[in-house]
């Protein structure tokens, strides 16, 4: 029974450290974003290397930007606009509906051009497209690359005491309950 206690107690233990820092990695990985965001429109910088205290890199951080993508937003005017200016690529049943495939091959057209713009291949007419925008999909964001052996370098200065993590290191961090997502369950 006691191997179950213990077992019991570490889970408990993990889960607690585990919330307490998502927690913090939620607020750094926003604090360095607004950083990231600040540095490139200040001096142009669009990365910055993690070091060790002693000076050892363990991983590069990028701004990441978001590629833009044609998206329909309105159903109705595409729908329209297809009917009118491709009426063999909509489907009729009980309502009228744009083939995927063509629609697909449309929004990829556009991705790729960047504007919510179409040629006609067989007039060369141009058409703007009604119902849909080209824009990114998601928000900006930053990516982090480790080093090799970058993750055995980052415990074993933690272990040691000389890599401080502010927020998780200190015993107040894991207090009762007060953290976010402390009396959570997974």
């Amino acid at each position: 029974m006691s191997n179950l206690r213990e077992l019991a107690l570490e889970e408990a233990t993990l889960k607690a450290l585990a919330d307490v820092v998502k927690d913090r990695l939620t607020a750094v990985r926003r604090d360095l974003q607004s950083g990231l965001d600040k540095a490139e429109e200040e001096t142009g910088t669009r990365q910055i290397a993690a070091l060790l205290p002693d000076g050892t890199p363990v991983a590069t951080l990028s701004l990441t930007d978001p590629k833009p993508e044609a998206k329909v937003t309105d159903g109705d005017a595409f729908k329209a606009w297809v009917m009118e200016a491709y009426p063999g690529e909509v489907e009729r049943r009980f309502v009228a509906e744009v083939r995927g495939a063509f629609a697909e091959k449309l929004l990829a057209e556009m991705t790729a051009a960047g504007v919510a713009r179409v040629v006609d291949k067989e007039t060369g007419e141009l058409h703007d497209v009604p119902g849909v925008e080209v824009k990114a999909t998601r928000s900006r964001n930053h990516s982090l690359r480790f080093k090799p052996a970058a993750r055995d370098a980052i415990a074993e200065a933690w272990q040691s005491g000389t890599l401080p993590l502010p927020g998780i290191t200190a015993p107040a961090a894991v207090g009762a309950g007060e953290q976010p997502g402390a009396g959570a369950t997974s």
